[in-house]
């Protein structure tokens, strides 16, 4: 898979893991890790650019006595995967054109 498609697959992936509720690094690459291979040095940029685009808030919570970083989704998160999902219908119609060798529907009923 090209790279900067999955980049931009890998957010999406950390954001709708997200609406299921607050998580943590190791957390989200086991889950996410369910549909599509993620490391945490892949996870954690991709985090860092989602709370600098103010797609997720971060905080702390001790845990064992030490801290660990937890992410919440914000509303422009949840509007990202909006976004993503109607995009993504375009880009469907794209892949049947291609599977269809370059035919619409319409060009195949005229055959």
């Amino acid at each position: 898979m090209e790279q900067q498609l999955k980049r931009g697959l890998l957010e999406v992936c950390v954001l709708a893991s997200l609406e299921r509720g607050d998580s943590y690094g190791y957390k989200l690459v086991k889950d996410i890790g369910a549909c599509v291979e993620i490391s945490e040095s892949t996870l954690y940029p991709i985090l860092k650019r989602l709370e600098v685009g103010g797609m997720v808030t971060v905080y702390s919570v001790e845990h064992n006595s030490r801290l660990r970083k937890y992410y919440r989704l914000t509303t422009a998160g949840r509007e990202r995967i909006e976004g993503f999902l109607e995009e993504w219908k375009a880009v469907m119609d794209v892949y049947e054109f291609i599977k269809r060798g370059g035919q619409t529907p319409a060009m195949r009923e005229v055959e």
